[in-house]
């Protein structure tokens, strides 16, 4: 059996917070970056107001699922995905949210939900896009880790100078499971049906310029790019404004 079988098995343990709030109206599902985990959104429930909450979803081989299987491949991890939100939803509303690989993973299970049911009411996507990104390619992914550590370090995620040998390991274990996935993936030019709004960094550069508008021809309902200030992890800086922004978008449809 396949690792991404077995770690399928189990979507114990895949949303933080594990329950959800019965006083809020509609729920926004994070995504996060590869290589990262849902530290990455530690701030964000503090970001949106009450109506809507906040549920940062954790993939495992990472941080507190260190021990867990990490995917290598989209589909059973798109698959997976989809059941563990589909348990969560009870008849109101849910919007999805991702950076980078993240936005890969909530664009995939968007379009799987359109065919599920129900679809989201808004799928917010950040830091990727669908032509023009800089995807990682199979010699990076089945290269020697320095290859790997180089990468982290240009990203801004592992400092410079000597590492641990085990968190390294760690780290690039967890790092090249999610390049695999992304490496992966076959552009389908697949479309949406719910609203569709896209975030980036005006220095991103893994994006080609011009690149976030290729998502308007992925579904009828585009609303449009956001951009701030800063490179591919812009996020880290911009977090308020491109929440503010989604819970708007999230409750005018919602209202709509």
């Amino acid at each position: 059996m396949s690792p991404d079988l077995r770690a399928r098995r189990s979507t114990a343990g895949w949303l933080r917070p594990a329950g959800s709030d019965p006083d809020a109206r509609a729920a926004l599902f994070l995504f996060h970056y590869s290589g990262g985990g849902v530290s990455m959104y530690s701030r964000w429930p503090g970001f949106l107001p009450p109506s809507v909450e906040c549920r940062r979803v954790q993939l495992p081989g990472r941080q507190d699922r260190l021990e867990e299987l990490a995917f290598t491949e989209l589909a059973p991890l798109v698959t997976a995905l989809c059941e563990v939100i589909s348990r969560e939803l009870d008849g109101r509303p849910y919007a999805l949210f991702g950076h980078s690989m993240g936005a890969l993973l909530a664009y995939r299970v968007a379009v799987a939900m359109e065919a599920r049911g129900p679809r989201p009411a808004l799928l917010g996507v950040s830091g990727w896009a669908p032509e023009g990104f800089s995807m990682p390619g199979r010699a990076l992914v089945e290269g020697p880790a320095e290859g790997i550590v180089a990468l982290l370090r240009e990203l801004g995620t592992l400092p410079g100078g000597d590492l641990d040998p085990e968190l390294s390991a760690r780290v690039v274990a967890s790092m090249r499971a999610d390049l695999a996935v992304c490496a992966g993936y076959r552009d389908d030019r697949a479309r949406v049906g719910c609203p569709l709004v896209a975030y980036g960094g005006r220095d991103d550069p893994y994006l080609a310029p011009g690149a976030l508008r290729s998502w308007a021809s992925r579904g009828d309902g585009f609303l449009g790019v956001r951009e701030f200030p800063g490179g591919h992890f812009f996020i880290h800086d911009h977090g308020p404004g491109i929440a503010m922004d989604l819970v708007q978008l999230l409750h005018r449809h919602i209202a709509g």
